[in-house]
């Protein structure tokens, strides 16, 4: 079919790559605009433009897909299908009803639980042990679509935001051919979303600070659904504040916060996490020995 691709970060990046394996005439791909990026603020092009000028594909960049003139220049492409896959951006209805077959998404949660921007993020936060991936008909509404294929994963007790996303990035585009063939001819079964929906908000730079009053378990969900961005952090005993990108859950107790040996086991509301991976501000992620030789937390240690 001719299709538009429209996704912006690396999670998209096989979806793509998918598409154009199987033969479809991408037409055109569609990204956010270059953002500043690094100490030298460098405009730089999303992973999905840089991999889409890698294979010779014109890539639209507009700042707003709302805006009548970038409305126009999509209906222009005479498109049978759109896939969307983390563009970010809402789509209109006149974006939507202008393919011939409809636009089509995919979602990283199974629907209606975690609809919204961060769904991984979510529900490894939530402790939930399944998830998955989903192609649904994109509709005006949030993550309201019906849904024409999923699969189901687990989610590990040691996957952070970034395991688990990189999994479900290659799942989830595996779906493509099978959802396209099925809409190219006629056979797509829509099945409408049922149950109670809940809304994975964007991450607010606020709720990223650990609560070691929380149950070691919560604690451990927060800090690995975080990693590595924004990172769940902590305040040392100097005022440094040091990321926490990997913990498990062990015995211990103690005060909130207490460091309980000198390797970084620190108590929580009920039990302890260890913390294996961190990160010092203005410092590289290290793993806990390495980070200890440089910033020792002895045992006794509060942390805020």
């Amino acid at each position: 079919m001719r299709i538009a691709f429209m996704g912006t970060p690396a999670f998209a990046v096989p979806s793509l790559a998918e598409l154009i394996a199987a033969g479809h005439e991408v037409a055109a791909v569609y990204s956010q605009p270059p953002r500043p990026k690094g100490r030298g603020q460098t405009l730089t092009p999303s992973p999905v433009h840089v991999f889409a000028e890698s294979m010779g594909l014109p890539v639209f960049t507009p700042e707003s897909l709302r805006a009548p003139d970038a409305v126009e220049t999509f209906r222009s492409l005479d498109l049978d299908a759109a896939a969307v896959v983390a563009y970010g951006q809402i789509l209109t209805r006149e974006v939507l009803e202008a393919p011939r077959l409809g636009c089509f998404n995919l979602h990283g949660s199974l629907l209606p639980r975690w609809r919204g921007a961060a769904p991984i993020q979510r529900a490894i936060m939530a402790g939930d042990r399944q998830t998955g991936v989903q192609i649904m008909r994109m509709s005006e509404g949030l993550d309201e679509g019906p849904i024409l294929l999923s699969e189901v994963m687990d989610i590990r007790g040691d996957d952070t935001a970034a395991s688990l996303s990189e999994r479900m990035s290659h799942v989830g585009a595996a779906l493509w051919p099978r959802a396209l063939a099925a809409i190219e001819r006629g056979a797509g079964v829509e099945v409408p979303q049922s149950g109670e929906p809940t809304y994975a908000k964007k991450i607010t730079p606020a709720e990223a600070r650990i609560d070691w009053s929380r149950p070691a378990t919560e604690v451990d969900c927060h800090i690995r659904g975080l990693s590595p961005f924004p990172g769940a952090w902590f305040s040392g005993p100097d005022g440094t504040r040091i990321k926490a990108l990997m913990s498990r859950v062990e015995d211990g107790g103690g005060p909130c916060g207490q460091a309980l040996d000198d390797t970084l086991l620190i108590a929580c509301g009920t039990g302890a996490v260890r913390l294996t991976r961190v990160q010092r501000e203005g410092r590289g992620a290290q793993g806990a020995e390495d980070f200890l030789r440089g910033y020792p937390l002895a045992a006794g240690t509060v942390l805020a």
